[in-house]
């Protein structure tokens, strides 16, 4: 099958970007002819609160050779953009849909597309985490230009189904990110951070926003024991300060340990190799990629029951789940998984569903999908 890719690819970087290369070595393994099609401009500068959209030399990217020409502001590149994916005529477009700003520029594309291409988008999320004036509008544009659906949770199934009842899906759990290496052994990485091994450590980690709960895993923090200590890894979107603020006033500083800048793939495993468990102490979600590290290096989580979390965390099998975004129940989940040594327990149940959950079965299920529409 000739297939096109539109969403963002190297030299971006973030977990999209990792999504999309791993997913086009998937078709590409399954002998599809796939043709990947990527932005020349993300986001306006302006917009962006990061530090960089790009890859540095630190981060070990997979370099898909992609053809860079949607620039998300600019109408005119949706036209040019769909003519040049019209001209290769590919049987199937794959797109992926993360943020309702890309809702004009990914579905003016698509509705520009030959009738003879059948349309289908990667839901990562439909109704946003932090809410913005033209969510609606955006949404019910884009879903429009779309004959089917692929959702990685329940809960972005029922954000679909809220504004196009009559959606033709596939409901598959997010793959498991297989490319950033081996585990390390604990010790090494342990060593390699500047920690002691004799504490427990919990990692938070990923991009640091708001929804994702941070100040209420420092506050949990507050009430553990002093052996429990923290490894913060990921870039700020924002600013730091307020976390900074209640790290001081908690006299937290010496059992938390801040590693704030974009963990490149390379560095990755170190973060996971030297911790116990990962902490989803999240406010609102829909289902994230931490999840999927974590089950490639079979650590453990703890999150709490909100969007589809429970749905890749199964409850005293591959982790726990805390009722309430709150930092008391957080804390004492957190004291329940150790007191009870869960991590050995738990290991088996995440290697069996880190084979399951592989990338050649997702694209495999996609592209049969795309057959029934």
């Amino acid at each position: 099958m000739k297939i096109a890719l539109l969403s963002t690819f190297y030299p971006y970087r973030g977990g999209i970007a990792q999504f999309s290369a791993m997913l086009f070595r998937a078709l590409e393994a399954e002998n599809h002819q796939v043709e990947a099609y990527n932005f020349k401009r993300q986001y306006p500068g302006i917009l962006f609160p990061g530090k960089t959209q790009l890859v540095t030399e630190a981060d070990n990217a997979d370099v898909i050779v992609s053809q860079r020409l949607l620039d998300s502001v600019n109408p005119l590149s949706f036209r040019s953009t769909a003519k040049k994916i019209k001209k290769s005529n590919p049987d199937l477009l794959i797109s992926q849909y993360w943020m309702t700003f890309f809702g004009p520029a990914l579905g003016g594309v698509h509705k520009r597309v030959s009738v003879d291409t059948k349309r289908i988008s990667i839901l990562h999320n439909v109704i946003p985490h932090e809410k913005r004036f033209f969510d609606k509008v955006s949404n019910k544009y884009f879903l429009k230009q779309n004959e089917g659906y692929v959702v990685l949770s329940d809960r972005v199934l029922e954000d679909l189904l809220s504004i196009k009842p009559d959606a033709k899906y596939l409901r598959i759990d997010h793959p498991v990110y297989s490319h950033f290496g081996e585990t390390l052994k604990r010790e090494d990485a342990i060593e390699k951070l500047g920690l002691n091994p004799d504490h427990k450590h919990l990692l938070f980690f990923g991009f640091i926003r708001d929804y994702k709960g941070l100040d209420l895993l420092v506050d949990a923090m507050n009430s553990l024991p002093e052996d429990y200590h923290l490894i913060v890894a990921g870039e700020v979107y924002g600013s730091f300060d307020k976390y900074q603020s209640q790290i001081d006033s908690h006299n937290l500083g010496s059992r938390i340990h801040l590693y704030n800048e974009y963990i490149s793939d390379s560095e990755v495993p170190v973060y996971f190799s030297a911790s116990d468990v990962c902490v989803l102490p999240y406010k609102e979600a829909t289902q994230s990629g931490i999840t999927a590290i974590s089950q490639h290096f079979e650590l453990p989580v703890i999150a709490t029951d909100v969007g589809g979390l429970k749905e890749v965390v199964i409850h005293n099998e591959e982790g726990l789940i805390i009722k309430q975004p709150n930092s008391k129940l957080i804390a004492e989940g957190i004291l329940h998984y150790f007191d009870n040594n869960l991590k050995e327990e738990f290991k088996p149940n995440i290697k069996q569903r880190k084979e399951e959950n592989s990338w050649s079965n997702f694209a495999r299920k996609i592209v049969d999908f795309s057959e029934t529409i």
